[in-house]
């Protein structure tokens, strides 16, 4: 598969061949979904809380007595129907990870990698590479591909791509991960994906 090669100017500096086992397939949406719900799901804190009958200060003594009131029998003030009394099968901290098979997770990396191309949705360019950390000269690169939503870059961790980073941070709607980096969620999120050429050889590598 080819594709176009530009350069942070938005020009055509030539072509990659792009790999069919990772860019070329049919995307698998169930897999996608799963992947994407197991990342939301990893990502919770699981830290909400309410308190029991057993943890809520007071009701140490029976309210009345057993017979004789009229009234329903009562062991606590601190039972759930009370005001102030503790919460019934509330929700306590727990951790809501689970692990899904690594081949899964390829899977559905390659389906959402193959699913860009498909909408044209994926852009190549050369390098990625500032003199300085000046946020505009990146606004300039966006601009001139005309990029507009979500737009995610991936580069390789061998090239020097820390000035771009940093020219990114205070960008609403840019990010820049690493080919070790790409999940799931991030890809499926994005408008735009831009691989550099580096890193679209080695995802081709990685993910194969």
């Amino acid at each position: 598969m080819q594709t176009k090669v530009f350069d942070m100017a938005g020009k055509q500096v030539g072509e990659i061949e792009l790999s069919d086992a990772i860019f070329g397939i049919e995307p698998n949406e169930a897999v996608v979904h799963d992947v994407v719900k197991n990342h939301l799901a990893n990502c919770r804190q699981g830290t909400q809380s309410s308190l029991t009958r057993a943890e809520v200060s007071g009701g140490g003594i029976k309210p009345w007595r057993q017979k004789g009131t009229g009234r329903a029998r009562q062991g606590s003030i601190r039972a759930p129907q009370w005001r102030g009394g503790g919460i019934a099968f509330g929700p306590t901290p727990r951790s809501y990870a689970y692990r899904l098979n690594r081949k899964v997770r390829r899977l559905a990396l390659r389906s959402l990698l193959s699913e860009k191309v498909i909408e044209n949705n994926l852009v190549v360019v050369d390098a990625l590479k500032f003199d300085a950390i000046k946020t505009k000269e990146f606004v300039k690169v966006m601009d001139a591909f005309k990029f507009e939503g979500k737009t995610l870059f991936v580069a390789d961790i061998a090239e020097d791509f820390d000035n771009a980073f940093m020219s990114l941070r205070n960008i609403p709607n840019a990010a820049l991960l690493t080919v070790e980096e790409l999940n799931a969620f991030d890809i499926a999120n994005a408008q735009k994906l831009v691989m550099t050429e580096a890193a679209a050889n080695k995802a081709g590598e990685v993910f194969a």
